[in-house]
């Protein structure tokens, strides 16, 4: 038996970075992979797709640990990077997109997340385990963007 908890966010900054320099962190992977919390480790699959591996988290007596694989393309003309979900890898999907925009003086960010986590629980844990979990995969997300916004130099 399990549970699925759905996850969908989507956040707007702007950094005093040049659009190039963000866009050459937000493409590279493993690079922007370093500046999220709690990644025990990020694996390249090739083929512009990586297995992500985070730290476990534990929530009473269970413990968590998200796995999943997302292959990447980058356009820096269009301002983007997307990724979708690889099947089959870990006990995730995941995909989202960065948008960028050149704003001359600073970078428009935004990003946009969707991901689907199958936990092996019992049905009734849902009401407990999803809060907590979305509530993790929130403050991950939002410590994320707050160190790639001080590798940036701060907001615009």
């Amino acid at each position: 038996m399990a549970i699925t908890v759905s996850i969908d966010l989507a956040y707007e900054l702007e950094v005093k970075a040049p659009y190039a320099e963000v866009f050459a962190v937000l493409s590279d992977v493993p690079t922007s992979a370093s500046y999220f919390p709690k990644v025990d480790k990020l694996v390249d699959l090739g083929g512009g797709s990586y297995r992500w591996e985070m730290a476990k988290i534990g929530l009473a007596s269970i413990s968590l640990q998200t796995i999943y694989a997302s292959t990447y393309v980058s356009n820096m003309a269009r301002g983007t990077v997307l990724w979708t979900p690889v099947k089959d890898e870990g006990n995730a999907l995941v995909s989202g997109r960065w948008t960028l925009k050149d704003n001359k003086q600073s970078t428009h960010i935004t990003l946009q997340v969707q991901g689907e986590l199958t936990i092996p629980l019992p049905g009734l844990m849902k009401m407990v385990v999803a809060p907590v979990v979305e509530a993790e995969f929130e403050q991950l997300t939002e410590q994320y963007l707050d160190n790639l916004t001080t590798r940036f130099g701060g907001e615009a």
